[in-house]
């Protein structure tokens, strides 16, 4: 008798040691502090900048020395990116970003969002990047035809028992702005309604949520909207707007963060969690070896000087030499910069001279004139010597150019169209000669069309010439799909812009007054347009 009632003593202590283990396993005895690194857009800058923005700033080398002073200095640190790590400066764009993973492994990052520039290459070259990363790509909205995700929804980490669950999101626009060549192939859902599905999910398996989106940070969709609609998220670590901040902007609750572009800066969030709860949230942006003018008219560093870290300088530098060696022949000057900054806002001297460039190569053909997004020039032209790598950077895109005859109808749906866009959106149009027409915001109409000369005549044919990608329909640019014939020249538009500056040798900036704007137009988003959900 003894002996079983020992027998029942013992199993009941067991059962009640493995039961207290189990519920303690649900989460930390007390608070948690913990740190969390974010950068965004990082568009292909493995390396700190030659001159612009400053000379000196940036770089995966000084970040992985900054993100390893915070690990130095803190027991739970994550380290996340919001996506779009592809496109950008030539030593990562020649390489489809092979610089910028090996960075991003050597620092350690936790986990990166697939932004909509993940899918500027084909899928096979993104397939490639997610086998050489020692880390995640997130997106639960962004799947293969077949139903399977391109990367994993989400991930949940651990510290001292606290579990953290990080959400990926991808914009929706990726529908419009991404290469419709390869977009084509995805199933793409709308941000919310994934968010609503798997937030309340994770709320149940993790103590806090992260939504880690490549999304932007607008008034009527993005970020805030996801924080205004869907409740539980204890934060958003947002891109794709490239937003520079000075502190967290809060909806609903739900700090939103975003740390502007191109790594010159490191957002640092600082969060106590206890019992499933934020109890405490503090975050800054740090500059990467940004300078500022001091009161004695000296330059100085906005905060600290950030050493690069000489191991990972030495593994990234290669890919500069490599490139620079094919890309440093001169083919021309620049009599004076020619600006970027305005591109997607009104006619430039610098969208003049690609679509002049553009126009040059196909005008044989009986092309009327040439059409490029504003988002697809991504770099000023800088006075001076112009070299290929000059044009590499200001046309990353391996686009080509294509000839498309349309119907004179379906050339007037286009300016309907481009009537439509909203000021600083990379569809915004830059034209060559050849044509003019006026953009009435005011009326929401093209009107004063002019090609050749003469008014469009909806019952003619005239041969437009264009990049690639808009060719196929991106950005918005559906009435391109409606042509009668296309002829793809199979030359890539940078290559046809280096014969083109090889040819007039020098350049000056000129605005043509090709596009004339009436009134202004920034509040509208392109979802509207296409039936998406805000």
């Amino acid at each position: 008798m003894m002996k079983k009632s020992l027998t029942i003593l013992f199993i009941t202590l067991v059962f009640l040691f493995v039961f207290s283990c189990s519920t303690l396993s649900i989460g930390p005895k007390g608070p948690v502090k913990l740190v969390i690194l974010h950068t965004n857009d990082h568009h292909g800058h493995p390396l700190k900048f030659d001159n612009y923005p400053m000379k000196g700033v940036g770089g995966l080398a000084a970040r992985a020395t900054l993100v390893n002073q915070v690990r130095s200095e803190n027991e739970n640190v994550l380290v996340l990116d919001a996506g779009d790590i592809n496109t950008g400066e030539s030593e990562s764009t020649f390489f489809n970003a092979e610089p910028d993973i090996i960075g991003y492994n050597y620092i350690g990052y936790d986990a990166v969002t697939l932004g909509n520039h993940e899918f500027d290459n084909p899928l096979p070259v993104l397939q490639k990047q997610m086998k050489d990363a020692k880390f995640p790509f997130l997106s639960a909205n962004i799947k293969y035809k077949d139903g399977k995700y391109v990367g994993q929804p989400y991930i949940i980490k651990e510290f001292k028992g606290l579990k953290v669950a990080i959400l990926g999101l991808t914009t929706t626009e990726t529908k419009i702005v991404g290469n419709p060549a390869i977009v084509g192939d995805l199933i793409i859902e709308e941000e919310i309604a994934v968010a609503k599905k798997f937030v309340p999910e994770l709320k149940k398996k993790a103590d806090i949520v992260i939504v880690l989106g490549h999304l932007g940070v607008y008034d009527t969709y993005g970020s805030k909207i996801l924080a205004q609609q869907v409740s539980g998220i204890d934060l958003i670590i947002d891109g794709h707007s490239h937003t520079f901040m000075k502190e967290p902007i809060v909806v609903n609750g739900t700090p939103i963060v975003s740390a502007y572009q191109w790594g010159l800066y490191v957002g640092k969030a600082v969060l106590t969690v206890e019992k499933k709860k934020v109890t405490s949230f503090n975050w800054e942006a740090i500059p990467v070896n940004l300078q500022e003018k001091k009161a004695d008219g000296s330059m100085g560093f906005i905060t600290q000087e950030i050493k690069e870290d000489a191991k990972l300088l030495d593994l990234l530098t290669p890919y500069k030499a490599k490139v620079e060696q094919i890309l440093a022949e001169e083919i021309g000057e620049a009599l004076d910069t020619f600006p970027n900054a305005e591109s997607r806002k009104a006619e430039t001297a610098l969208g003049d001279l690609v679509a002049d460039a553009m126009l040059d190569y196909v005008k044989p053909l009986g092309v009327s004139f040439a059409i490029n997004n504003g988002g697809g020039i991504r770099a000023d032209l800088p006075k001076g010597k112009i070299t290929k790598k000059t044009i590499y950077t200001i046309l990353p895109f391996s686009n080509t150019l294509v000839v498309l005859t349309m119907k004179g109808s379906d050339l007037l749906e286009l300016f309907n169209y481009i009537a439509t866009i909203p000021q600083g959106k990379g569809a915004f149009p830059q034209v060559s000669e050849g044509v003019s027409f006026t953009i009435n915001y005011e009326k929401g109409i093209c009107e004063n069309i002019l090609v050749g000369g003469k008014p469009i005549d909806p019952n003619a044919t005239y041969k437009v010439a264009t990049n690639s990608y808009m060719a196929t329909g991106g950005d918005g640019y559906v009435a391109f799909k409606k042509a009668i014939s296309s002829y793809d020249t199979s030359m890539m538009q940078r290559d046809i812009m280096i014969e083109y500056i090889k040819k007039v040798k020098t350049v000056t900036p000129i605005i043509k007054g090709r596009i004339t704007i009436i009134g202004t137009k920034t509040a509208m988003f392109f979802r509207n347009l296409f039936g998406l959900a805000a």
